[in-house]
């Protein structure tokens, strides 16, 4: 781990001296990149200095053990060294969690979208329930939760939903919530009072900006229309709605949240790339193999995250086998619960897999 540090300290100075070069502002993506780089730096540096700080005063307090004769000095260094040595502990601890690597996208916003599975119209209704449930998760963390595009069940639900949503942290929290999501319950069309199940799709994407993905506009075809949802007068009389399809992968984007066409293809752009990214993830963990992927975190929109049984008003998720008996809450928005246990059980394979789990 010291080696690690060394190294990062390295890194820390050698930025820290090209952030101040007369010409560093002269390309200011590269630039910006620097300075996060560090800030992010800044904070394992700190807490390095602080425990080779505190190794040296257990040095300290350990000579003064070995050669004071005083007794009341040789309890006040043996309380430091007590002292000390639960500080390093402590700081241990953190710096390994500092070191495991990080996904570089966790501080990015997200495209959340939600889709209808198996299920008929009760996959569309609860498609609705997990929508209005991420609502109120958005609206406890202060972020902002944009509609893009929606289709709704014809009873009730979403066969779709499309949004965007903003905020600190925000990928780095809801990209746990991408997979299946099963409900166990009595529909309310079930005259019987037999409990059916269904699923829902919830995938969560990076939002990616032009210098992450680039893509040729050339393969990209547009085409416009009218507006079918809310947006005062200006719905079904402007071709405002903004359907992007990208030829070579076959991708789909729509959006007609905004009343400026605008608007809507830049918004629709960014899903487009977000999309695209998402492909190419794919294909990138496909190459590196199984063993280098989280199964906490891969992200997999076919994989089976939870389920959601009402009769028991139980709530599992099969990662990591977590249950909880409070399922109206958890409907609600409260599930940092399940993202906190998550965040950990990766961390915890991540600090594993980077050989400083001792």
């Amino acid at each position: 781990m010291l080696d690690k540090l060394e190294a990062i300290k390295e890194r820390f100075e050698e930025v820290g001296q090209l952030i101040i070069q007369p010409d560093a502002m002269s390309d200011m993506n590269n630039y910006t990149k620097l300075t996060k780089e560090y800030k992010d730096l800044e904070k394992i540096i700190e807490a390095y200095n602080e425990y080779k700080l505190v190794l040296e005063n257990i040095d300290s307090s350990k000579e003064i053990l070995e050669n004071e004769k005083d007794p009341d000095f040789r309890e006040m260094a043996k309380a430091e060294l007590d002292e000390l040595k639960n500080r390093q502990v402590v700081l241990e601890k953190d710096l390994k969690q500092m070191l495991i690597p990080k996904d570089p996208n966790d501080s990015k916003d997200c495209i959340l979208e939600i889709r209808s599975g198996t299920g008929g119209d009760e996959a569309a209704i609860f498609a609705g329930d997990l929508f209005r449930m991420y609502q109120r998760f958005c609206e406890k963390q202060g972020w902002n939760l944009t509609i893009l595009d929606l289709t709704f069940g014809s009873a009730g639900g979403y066969k779709e939903i499309i949004s965007t949503v903003s905020g600190a942290d925000v990928y780095g929290k809801l990209k746990y919530e991408s997979g299946v999501h099963r409900v166990q319950r009595v529909p309310a069309t079930e005259t019987q009072g037999r409990v059916h199940t269904s699923a829902a799709t919830v995938a969560v994407l990076p939002e990616m900006e032009d210098v992450d993905v680039e893509i040729d506009m050339n393969d990209v075809r547009k085409d416009t229309y009218c507006s079918s949802g809310p947006g005062g007068q200006s719905v079904n009389t402007t071709y405002s709605a903004v359907r992007l399809t990208h030829e070579p992968s076959g991708i789909v984007v729509t959006c007609q949240d905004q009343k400026s066409q605008i608007k809507n293809f830049e918004k629709a752009l960014k899903v487009l790339r977000s999309r695209i990214y998402e492909i190419e993830l794919a294909k990138h963990n496909e190459a590196v193999g199984a063993q280098r992927r989280s199964m906490v975190g891969s992200g997999d929109r076919s994989d089976k995250i939870r389920t959601y049984n009402y009769p028991q008003s139980r709530v599992t998720d099969h990662r990591i086998n977590k249950t909880v008996y409070n399922l109206p809450d958890i409907m609600e928005g409260n599930i940092e619960e399940f993202i906190s246990a998550l965040r950990f059980a990766e961390n915890a394979e991540r600090l594993k897999n980077s050989g400083m789990e001792k």
